[in-house]
């Protein structure tokens, strides 16, 4: 087994002396002779591999107990019910073992899922890939949104994942309230005082519910959404372009698909300074598809539901943008709060947190018509 300089009973964080007896009886193969090796990388929720003689498990827990978390936030939970929900669908994820939610056994909620071998293509400009074959990497992955979008959240057991319309107006306010409740909190970390405030993110919190498109908060639209896709979130296959699993459901919820397609397509507008985006690059030298040739390709994907052509996705685009980036903006300012309270999960947590100010100001400029859209 593992070791390292803290506790006998803690390998790589993780508390082994009260999972290893809570585990066994409940994961058929699970055994207490265990590598532990902590996954580097995410900015949300920790996680570990724990590899056995012969099969291998991922463990993600919350980063700290619930009372020390914003509402809602690190829903663990979620991700373990909508990945049991689309087991038996076309959307590729991990099989799900075990969920805990007793904070006792190990300090925070958790759950255990399978292992999946593959790779995990960080830098979206794919370097390790051949150039002739990155066009289909992309082109799965939009394959693979539309699938999740057609899934019937009905008929899989998730009528109480989410409302089933007003997403947009809904998920404005929700981030809006977290933003500005992380702007007004005192956090008593290494750093301490409250996350600063950003101008964009104050006019896109104006300018959004205004400008919502006619219809796009109806019950029609309703699907299951990653509320994360991108290529980074998924594991594909170690030599074909085809992907084995989607991870990383955390943002999850019953939604509108054009904000997921819209998220997938921020890196078509973000530069390469600005989290790993490529808008300032050639793309057709890169083998990367042109966002319009990738979002033609998701909408004949999702053969016609939804009113979803790629004239109508493309009318309203700078909203979905524009949505997408105030959102993200808030994200990277919640991290920056958990970093200075010292409960992030990342090491990087600083160095992208700082990323919130000209992420919403991207948004704002889109929205006033200032940035290309496509």
């Amino acid at each position: 087994m593992e070791t390292t300089a803290e506790a006998p009973s803690t390998v790589a964080g993780l508390n082994l002396a009260a999972l290893v007896p809570w585990l066994q009886p409940r994961l058929p193969g699970f055994e207490a002779d265990v590598d532990v090796q902590r996954i580097d990388g995410g900015q949300s929720n920790p996680s570990w591999i724990l590899r056995g003689a012969d099969q291998a498990w991922v463990l993600r827990a919350k980063p700290a107990p619930k009372a020390a978390l914003m509402p809602s936030a690190h829903a663990i939970e979620r991700e373990y019910t909508v990945m049991q929900a689309l087991q038996n669908s076309d959307v590729p994820v991990p099989r799900m073992r075990v969920l805990c939610e007793d904070e006792s056994v190990i300090g925070v909620a958790f759950y255990v899922m399978d292992f999946v071998e593959g790779r995990i293509l960080r830098d979206a400009t794919l370097p390790g890939v051949p150039t002739t074959e990155r066009a289909a990497h992309y082109l799965e992955a939009s394959r693979v949104l539309a699938a999740l979008h057609r899934v019937d959240w009905q008929a899989v057991g998730l009528q109480d994942f989410g409302r089933a319309d007003g997403y947009f107006g809904r998920l404005i306010h929700r981030w809006t309230k977290q933003y500005r409740q992380g702007c007004n909190t005192e956090v008593d970390g290494p750093a301490g005082g409250a996350q600063y405030p950003i101008a964009a993110m104050e006019q896109l919190a104006a300018w959004l519910p205004a400008h919502i498109p006619a219809g796009a908060d109806d019950r029609a639209h309703t699907c299951i959404t990653h509320g994360d896709f991108r290529l980074e979130n998924m594991i594909f296959h170690p030599t074909e372009p085809r992907v084995v699993a989607v991870l990383d459901w955390e943002l999850s919820t019953l939604g509108h698909p054009l904000s997921d397609l819209a998220y997938n397509c921020l890196a078509w507008h973000m530069p390469k300074g600005i989290l790993r985006g490529y808008a300032d690059q050639d793309l057709a030298a890169l083998g990367i598809p042109s966002e319009l040739d990738y979002v033609r390709h998701y909408c004949a994907q999702t053969n016609g539901q939804r009113g979803l052509d790629s004239s109508a996705v493309l009318r309203d685009w700078p909203f979905y943008l524009a949505f997408n980036l105030f959102r993200l903006a808030a994200i990277l300012h919640g991290i920056g709060v958990r970093e200075r309270a010292g409960t992030a999960s990342s090491a990087s947590a600083h160095e992208i947190s700082a990323m919130a100010e000209p992420v919403a100001q991207w948004g704002w400029a889109i929205a006033q018509g200032k940035a290309p859209t496509y």
